[in-house]
């Protein structure tokens, strides 16, 4: 057996085994205020880490262009309290602009 197909085999049944660990917690810790909160955050948290990863990085490196500009100009529409649309078209046209532009 190749590594490739022990490393699929083993990466399948710890991916089963986490799902199964997870799906096994009692409801009385997870109905706990403090519980509650974090899994609140966390999709935040991994949503920001995406998004600052895809803005900042490139391959191996990180960088400054285009998206960058694009996340400056959404964060300045969100702070004049824009609708999402506006946030969203203007971070678009700013990203295509700053990249045709340079």
């Amino acid at each position: 057996m190749s590594a490739f197909w022990i490393a699929v085999l083993g990466s399948s049944a710890l991916a089963f085994l986490v799902k199964f660990l997870g799906a096994s917690v009692p409801e009385s810790f997870l109905s706990h205020p403090r519980i509650l909160r974090i899994n609140n955050l966390i999709p935040v948290a991994l949503l920001t880490a995406l998004i600052a990863v895809n803005t900042f990085a490139d391959k191996t490196k990180l960088t400054l262009d285009n998206r960058a500009l694009g996340m400056a100009a959404a964060l300045a529409l969100l702070i004049a309290k824009a609708p999402f649309p506006v946030v969203v078209v203007g971070a678009a046209l700013t990203s295509a602009l700053a990249y045709r532009l340079l």
